[in-house]
C-alpha cells in the first residue's frame, strides 16, 4: 500500500501539538498548549441575529457556490477595513478569500514551492508553516531572532552565501506565534530591502496584529514595499470564531490571479455563508468593538501570567521569559542543560501543560524553550498552572 502514497504524503508530518493535545486533553489539566481563543469572547448572540437576518434577505447567495476569489462585496468590505486600519490601498482583485490563514499558507506553497527549494524563516517559527513547507519538500534555512525580531544580520550572511537561490522568507511580525515578539520597524525596512536585492518574496503572516496590549503598531511589510513581492496573511480565527475557518490573502493581481486558479483545483470557492456573516459583522459595526473587548479579556490574562511567572518561577541563570504587547502567547528559555521535550512528561504528571519549543524550529533545535498560551485559561487556572509548571523547572535546576 505505501508505494500508493505520494510523496507529498509522506513528506507530510503530523502537527506535535495534535499529537500532545492526546495527553493534555483529560480531566484536571490547565493547558497552557493550544493557540485557543477564550469561549467567553464568541459573540454568539450577534452571530444569530445576522444569521437569521441573511436567511431571510440573501438565503441564495449564503447557501450557493461563490466565486473561487471570494465575494465581490466582502473582498471590497476588507479593503474597507484593511485602508483604514492600515493604510493599504488595495482594491478587491488584491484579495483572495481562504478557509483560515492556513489554507492560506498550503495555497502560497503550492503556487510558488517546488520541491528542493530554500526559503528562510524566523527562529523560533510557526509550527504549522513549517509543516506545510516541509511537505512541499521546501530547505528551510532558519534564522535566528532575538527582542526585536528577526536578524537581519544573521539573514544578510545567509543570503549573502545562496544568493538568488533563495525563493522566499516567511515572517510573523507582530506578536509573533510562538514568541509573542514584534519586529521593530527598522528591522522590517531591512527585510524589504534584502528582499529586493536578492529577489525573493516575504510572505507576513499577521493572525494576531490587530490584538495590541500597548505600545504603537509598526508598519505592516505589505505598507512598506508594496504588493509586488509582499503576500500578507490575515484571518478571522483569532479575533472572531475559528470555527469559520476564514481568512484571507493580500497580494498583488499578477499573484491573487495565479493563485485563484489554483485554488479553484482546492475547494472551489471559500463558504459563502461565512463570508457573509463576517461582512455583516464588520458592516455593523460590531467588529471594532469585539476586539476591544478581546484586547482588554486578554491583556488582563497575559498580566497575571507575567505576575505568576514572577512570583513563582525560580531565579536561575539563563531561565527567563517574554513579555508580549499584544497577541495570545509567550515563551520561556531555560538553562540550556534543561530538556523542555523531556520534562513535558513531567508537567503532564502536574496536571499543567505547554508545547515544546523544538516543534517550532525547522532545525530541531530549542529543547530548552517552550510556548504558553495566555487567551484560553482562566485567570486563576493561569495563577495555579504557573504555580505547578514553577515546581517543575524548580525539580529540573542543577
Amino acid at each position: 500500500m505505501k508505494r500508493l502514497f505520494s510523496s507529498v504524503t509522506d513528506r507530510t508530518k503530523s502537527s506535535i501539538i495534535r499529537e500532545l493535545l492526546k495527553l493534555i486533553n483529560r480531566q484536571g489539566v490547565i493547558s497552557f498548549a493550544g493557540g485557543l481563543p477564550a469561549p467567553d469572547t464568541f459573540p454568539v448572540a450577534l452571530i444569530q441575529s445576522i444569521i437569521a437576518d441573511l436567511l431571510k434577505t440573501n438565503a441564495v447567495t449564503a447557501l450557493q457556490y461563490g466565486p473561487t476569489s471570494g465575494l465581490e462585496e466582502f473582498r471590497h468590505e476588507l479593503c474597507l477595513m484593511l485602508r483604514a486600519r492600515e493604510g493599504l490601498d488595495i482594491s478587491a482583485d488584491n484579495i483572495i478569500v481562504t478557509a483560515s490563514s492556513q489554507q492560506g499558507l498550503d495555497l502560497i506553497s503550492r503556487s510558488f514551492i517546488d520541491k528542493g527549494d530554500r526559503i528562510v524563516m524566523e527562529l523560533p517559527s510557526y509550527i504549522g508553516a513549517i509543516q506545510v513547507f516541509h511537505s512541499y519538500g521546501a530547505d528551510m534555512i532558519g534564522i535566528k531572532s532575538d527582542g526585536e525580531g528577526i536578524d537581519t544580520g544573521h539573514l544578510e550572511k545567509v543570503l549573502a552565501r545562496y544568493g538568488k537561490r533563495t525563493k522566499l522568507m516567511y515572517v510573523v511580525p507582530d506578536f509573533q506565534n510562538p514568541s509573542g515578539l514584534t519586529m521593530s520597524v527598522e528591522r522590517r525596512s531591512r527585510l524589504v530591502a534584502l528582499a529586493e536585492k536578492y529577489g525573493m518574496l516575504i510572505v507576513e503572516d499577521s493572525p494576531y496584529r490587530q490584538l495590541r496590549f500597548e505600545g504603537t503598531a509598526p508598519e505592516m511589510i505589505h505598507r512598506i514595499a508594496g504588493s509586488d513581492n509582499v503576500i500578507s496573511l490575515f484571518t478571522f480565527s483569532k479575533t472572531l470564531a475559528p470555527g469559520f475557518r476564514l481568512g484571507y490573502i493580500v497580494a498583488s493581481k499578477k499573484i491573487t490571479g495565479a493563485m485563484t486558479i489554483i485554488k479553484q483545483s482546492m475547494d472551489l470557492c471559500t463558504s459563502p455563508f461565512n463570508q457573509l456573516i463576517a461582512m455583516e459583522f464588520i458592516r455593523r459595526g460590531y467588529y471594532d468593538a469585539h476586539i476591544d473587548l478581546i484586547i482588554n479579556k486578554y491583556r488582563n490574562k497575559r498580566d497575571v501570567m507575567l505576575e505568576s511567572l514572577e512570583k513563582f518561577m525560580p531565579r536561575t541563570e539563563g531561565l527567563y521569559w517574554t513579555r508580549p504587547e499584544g497577541g495570545l502567547f509567550l515563551w520561556v528559555v531555560l538553562p540550556e542543560y534543561i530538556d523542555a521535550d523531556r520534562m513535558f512528561y513531567q508537567a503532564i504528571e502536574k496536571n499543567v501543560a505547554y508545547v515544546i519549543g523544538s516543534a517550532f524550529h525547522c532545525n530541531n533545535k530549542g529543547r530548552n524553550t517552550f510556548r504558553m498560551n495566555f487567551s484560553y485559561s482562566s485567570e486563576d487556572e493561569i495563577q495555579e498552572g504557573i504555580k505547578r509548571l514553577a515546581q517543575v523547572v524548580r525539580s529540573n535546576i542543577r
